[in-house]
This record gives C-alpha cells, structure tokens and sequence, in this order.
C-alpha cells in the first residue's frame, strides 16, 4: 500500500469515536494516541509531512494490538490494523531494524531445525530454572524490554518439538473424509503439543490419510512486525510445499497461521508469479474449527455435565469471519452447557508477542477477559489458537479461577486431549 492509498482511506475517519469503545488498549489507558482515529491522525500527519520519521513513533505504532475491532465498529470500515501495518513497514525502512527481529525472521523462523534447537535452550532454561538468574541479570532485556515479567506466561515448555515425535510425512487415516494437509504452526510444535496430538488424532479419525507438512513459520509475525520481505520470504516457501502435497483441503490448529495463509494473495502483486500459487494455496486453508463443523460429529464425553464457553481469536472472528463453526462443534458436544462470553469477540492481550513489550498493557486487557470469564461460571474455556490459550491460562493462574483452558481438538478427541 503506497502513501496516497493510505490518505484516501485514513481520510475516510470522521474523528467520531466509536473506535474508543471497541479498542482494548483504549478501554485500558483512555490515551487519545492509542485508539485508532489518534493513530490515523498520526499517520495523516506523517503522510502530510507535519511529522518526521522517528524513534518516538515506535510506541504509537507498535502498541496497537492489530486485533481490528476498531474496523469492526467502524462506519466507514476503516483498515486500521492494515494501515498501521503498512506504516510499520516503513517505519522499518526510514527507522532501521532491531538486531533480535533480524535473528528472528531472517535466521530462525524460516529453519524449523534452527528454531527446535532454540526452543529445546529455551525449555532447558526454563524448566531449570535458570531463566531466573538470567531475569536477576538482565540478560532477558535483549529479547524484549517486558520480557523478564512476560517469561512467567509459560509454565513449562516441552524439550522436545512436536515435530521430532510426529515427523513429517503421510499418515494413514481410519475415516472416509478427503485427504489433508496438516499444518504444524510454531506454538504447536514447541510448545503447545498436546493440542498437536489431539488435531492429528482426530485428522486421522475422520479422514482417509493425513499428511504432516515440514513447513516453517507463516510469516505472520514478520508481517505484524512491518517486515514484509520476510513475510514473503516465509510465504514463498510454502507455496511450493503445499501444492507439492496434493491435498485439497490444509488444516491449522492456530487460528493465527489459517488467517494469515488466506492473506497469502495480499502479499505478492498481481505481475507476481507466486499470485496463482498464493491464491490457489488460501483457497485451501481451513480453520480447524471450519474442518471440524463439517467433517466431525463429535462423540466426545469430555465436557458432559460441564458449563463452557468459547473465546473467539481475533484471526478467527475478524480476520476469516469465523465465528458460528466452533459454537455449532461445542453445542453438539453430549451432556455439555455452552454459555456465551461476554465480550467473547475482544482481544485477550496475547496478540502474539505483545507482552514481551507491552506487559502491563497485555494484563489490563487480560484482566478485563478475566472477569468476564468469572461472570460465566464456566468450567472450561475453549478457543482455538496456541498463543491464546498461553494467556488465557496465565489469566486463570493469575486470578485464581477453577476453569481448564482448552484447544478445541483436545475437548472434541477426549478428556485427555
């Protein structure tokens, strides 16, 4: 997006202020520059050449959440999380580039291997204890300023990636449903690997074989940073992959990974020849929840005679529209009570990495979800994304709640997930 198709649409804002209800940051701070109409009045600024390119722009960029609830409550639909996205970008190429996004997206994320022998460090750390001593030393600081307090969001992680247990390759299925591709998103595989057993079982039950991809990250991270030569670089390399698999339909556990998959088209331009592939490849995404709604009659006893709710991420709710398929899975579940969440549609703060530089922001916005969550009485919490169900189990610790926050598969496979 150049700068004068980002004035046409940041002229479309009429300063009215029902962005201000919708935003979780806003409702939080109550500053002006942390809601949508004050970050395109920042822009317009930029644009109009009123205000410089600087440092100082990083926080009003860079502490908005991308969750586009502001869009949602937009008249005029305004795409705020895209516009400050693209401003990013350019933030990156008039500002610089930090050294940690560089390791990140230009070293790890694109090499699954790399990245395994980073998160095995990263859980030995961890599990040892000796994170402490790197949080007494400040040593945690260069990974991101809030890191020392975000690092107590995980428990525990897994030593072992998901994928050293269940390599890629081609797995028998015992059902009658199309052949499918599964994508292996990067929560899964190093650290939420009980939700990756649970949606393999259950692609194995229902379909007739299932094919594990050996893809690395979807670039969404880099995108939401503003690195968008890494975003299709990451991109690029799966397009070849996915086709090379021949399945019609390719299913992520990560409602983050399956939205931004269906994005693919918008990141290579028309005379680009990785557009047919990229459109051919989103066309194919499924959120599990889509796959789950149409494919599976859930059998399930794991939440007979237990109340539970569902929280909606927001690349499932705004970023595909996916909103009635998990509620359709969860009320067909035998002997369970589904109550709605209130504000089920807001952001819970995980919003990727956020907290690593954003913490007290990240647990306002949480805190809020939180009470909404005591307000149902429910025993369990669903969604459908890794990066959620980290905070929405730090939200539960933190307030002390009895609720299990569970993936979708793990309550359609069983008790045990």
């Amino acid at each position: 997006m150049d700068p004068s198709e980002r004035y046409e649409a940041i002229a479309h804002c009429n300063h009215c202020g029902f962005c201000q209800t919708a935003c979780p940051i806003f409702r939080s701070t109550g500053y002006e520059g942390g809601v949508a109409r004050g970050r395109l009045a920042l822009l317009r600024a930029v644009i109009e050449g009123r205000l410089d390119w600087s440092p100082e722009l990083e926080e009003p960029l860079y502490s908005c959440l991308l969750c586009g609830a502001c869009t949602s409550n937009c008249f005029g639909a305004i795409p705020t999380a895209e516009l400050v996205t693209a401003a990013r970008t350019e933030y990156l190429e008039k500002v610089g580039r930090k050294s940690i996004h560089r390791l990140l997206f230009d070293t790890l994320l694109p090499y699954p291997r790399r990245l395994h022998l980073a998160a095995r460090a990263a859980a030995l750390g961890k599990n040892s204890g000796a994170s402490n001593l790197a949080r007494a030393l400040g040593l945690l600081r260069i990974f991101g300023r809030d890191l020392e307090q975000a690092e107590g969001i995980v428990d525990r992680l897994p030593v072992r990636p998901f994928r050293e247990r269940f390599k890629p390759g081609v797995y028998d299925g015992q059902g009658r449903g199309r052949p499918v591709a599964y994508f292996v998103g990067c929560g899964v595989d190093v650290v939420s690997h009980a939700v990756g057993e649970a949606t393999l079982g259950l692609l194995r039950r229902f379909s007739r074989s299932v094919r594990v991809l050996e893809n690395n990250c979807c670039g969404l991270p880099a995108w939401s940073y503003g690195d968008l030569t890494a975003a299709r670089k990451l991109a690029g390399k799966h397009l070849p992959l996915i086709e090379a698999a021949g399945a019609e339909i390719v299913v992520t556990d990560c409602s983050s990974c399956t939205g931004f998959i269906k994005k693919y088209p918008e990141l290579f331009p028309e005379s680009d020849p990785l557009r047919s592939p990229a459109l051919s490849v989103a066309a194919k995404a499924r959120d599990v929840s889509e796959w789950l709604a149409a494919e599976v009659a859930p059998r399930s006893q794991a939440l007979a005679g237990r109340r539970v709710t569902f929280h909606d991420p927001c690349h499932a709710v705004r970023g595909q529209g996916v909103s009635r398929e998990p509620r359709e899975v969860l009320r067909r579940m035998p002997g369970a009570e589904f109550v709605e969440l209130p504000e089920a549609d807001w952001c819970c703060g995980g919003a990727g990495s956020y907290a690593l530089s954003h913490y007290d922001l990240a647990m306002q916005v949480l805190d809020r979800k939180m009470e909404n969550l005591r307000k149902t009485g429910a025993e369990v919490l669903v969604t459908t994304c890794p990066a959620c169900i980290l905070q929405l189990s730090h939200g539960v610790r933190r307030h002390r709640l009895k609720v299990e926050v569970r993936h979708l598969t793990e309550v359609v496979s069983g008790p045990k997930g």
